[in-house]
């Protein structure tokens, strides 16, 4: 493969620039653009090890610069690796990867450096994408179920899975390939015990994919309610600033107003929506009709009341409008006096909170409402779990064979009809870490990385 060089710290000004080169010419191409202090040579540095000097392009001095040099297979990418640190201005990041790149090396295309790694075998595939959560972790939680992904926990499982197919698959084979021979009969009900024992440790590593999925995606969430109970009020305490207008005056909100704001360890995707109610105001009525719609396009509705007032039959329309979705009712004004009928709201929500959103009272009890919802507790991120819509449909494709291989046992049809489907199974699982994978799935999965890792 060719040599590749990318900048693999931001393109922003910052303290330090790295430059990355990896390939069998890495450390050639360092030498024509490094020259270290004291007369060493860069080809007689050894891995791990690190020398002073400047970065030059034809002896025209770029910058001073520090060399590291890691060399295969003991490196990120499997391959002869050498970055280049450098001050961390753009232009000078910059310069130094162009004389890198006239120098032999080629640009390095989106995640190409982990893509390596994974043909190398450093890594594998669910270990190789976890990467990438790693890096895009915005908050305590990601970063936990992506360490726990990129140590292998995924892997592990789904290998022990894997192998324990292998062995019934095996013993399938020998038993109706070798029928004179002295091997042990096939026992259907001990098939049966082992492959629902396979299926319950994959169904446990896509139990808490949606959870996972929330913690690195967000929620898209609506706050609906009629006029003047505080929605725009709440949106902007759970935005931490003033991005809807808030006034006493009904209707104020006409328009969807969005933003991403983080509750505890969850990101909400929100939307503050127009009041419902009854108008005759046509471009109000609009506003409502686009705030129906958001409602039932979200996947969690905070259907916000006013615990000053009865419910209204505007109150009695939304929670009827809401009666398929997950929500939570917020009661606003909680430091008034509370007249509202909360048996009614019993009826309906499983979780109600009390907030004054005016005073930003009650948000901790919202945050552990909507955790509640999602079902996301410590177990959602400190367990082997599939990170991404790829690795969840191998997991359910190899579910579904094992379900049909089930059904063949209890149905006592033909072994040769069972080993076509756990052979199946089998193969989802090779595709899931990477084993059995086509070139097209790899190149999908490196493309979502950002060009220097």
């Amino acid at each position: 493969m060719s040599t590749i060089a990318a900048i693999s710290t931001p393109n922003a000004v910052g303290g330090l620039a790295v430059i990355r080169i990896s390939g069998e010419n890495a450390v050639a191409v360092a030498e024509k653009i490094f020259r270290p202090h004291g007369g060493k040579k860069v080809a007689e540095m050894r891995g791990y090890t690190c020398a002073y000097g400047i970065a030059h392009d034809d002896g025209e001095r770029i910058d001073d610069c520090i060399l590291t040099v890691f060399r295969a297979p003991h490196s990120y990418t499997g391959e002869d690796v050498c970055e280049v640190s450098c001050h961390g201005g753009l232009y000078v990041s910059k310069r130094i990867l162009r004389a890198a790149l006239k120098n032999g090396a080629v640009s390095a295309e989106a995640g190409e450096f982990t893509k390596r790694a994974f043909l190398n075998g450093k890594l594998d595939l669910t270990q190789a994408e976890a990467v990438m959560d790693v890096i895009s972790a915005r908050g305590e939680a990601e970063l936990r179920m992506a360490e726990q992904l990129r140590e292998g926990a995924t892997f592990k499982k789904a290998r022990a899975c894997s192998d324990r197919l292998l062995r019934i698959l095996s013993g399938i084979a020998a038993w109706t390939d070798y029928p004179d021979e002295d091997i042990p009969e096939i026992e259907p009900t001990a098939i049966h015990a082992e492959l629902t024992e396979i299926r319950a440790e994959l169904e446990s590593l896509v139990h808490n994919y949606d959870s996972g999925r929330i913690l690195r995606e967000g929620v898209a969430t609506a706050i609906i309610g009629r006029p003047n109970v505080g929605k725009s009020t709440l949106f902007n305490c759970l935005s931490g600033c003033e991005r809807s207008i808030v006034t006493d005056i009904a209707g104020t909100t006409r328009d969807v107003v969005e933003e991403t704001v983080r509750l505890g360890d969850i990101v909400l995707r929100l939307s503050d929506t127009a009041g419902i109610h009854d108008t005759e105001d046509l471009i109000e009525g609009i506003g409502i009709d686009i705030a129906e719609k958001t409602a039932e396009n979200a996947e969690l509705v905070i259907a916000v009341f006013d615990g000053n007032c009865p419910l209204s039959a505007d109150d009695l329309y939304l929670i009827n409008k809401i009666n398929n979705k997950k929500a939570i009712a917020v009661i606003n004004k909680s430091d008034r006096e509370q007249v509202i009928e909360t048996d009614v709201l019993k009826d309906r929500f499983v979780h109600i909170v009390y907030i004054s959103a005016k005073n930003g009272e009650g948000i901790d009890e919202l945050e552990n409402a909507v955790k509640a919802l999602f079902e996301i507790n410590s177990d959602s991120f400190s367990v082997a779990t599939a990170s991404n819509e790829r690795q969840k449909q191998c997991i359910d494709n190899a579910i579904r064979s094992l379900d049909e291989g089930i059904s063949i046992i209890e149905s006592s049809e033909m072994y040769d009809a069972l080993n076509v489907v756990l052979d199946d199974a089998e193969q989802s699982l090779l595709e899931l870490t990477g084993e059995r994978i086509t070139e097209a799935v790899v190149d999908e999965v490196f493309s979502h990385f950002c060009v220097g890792k």
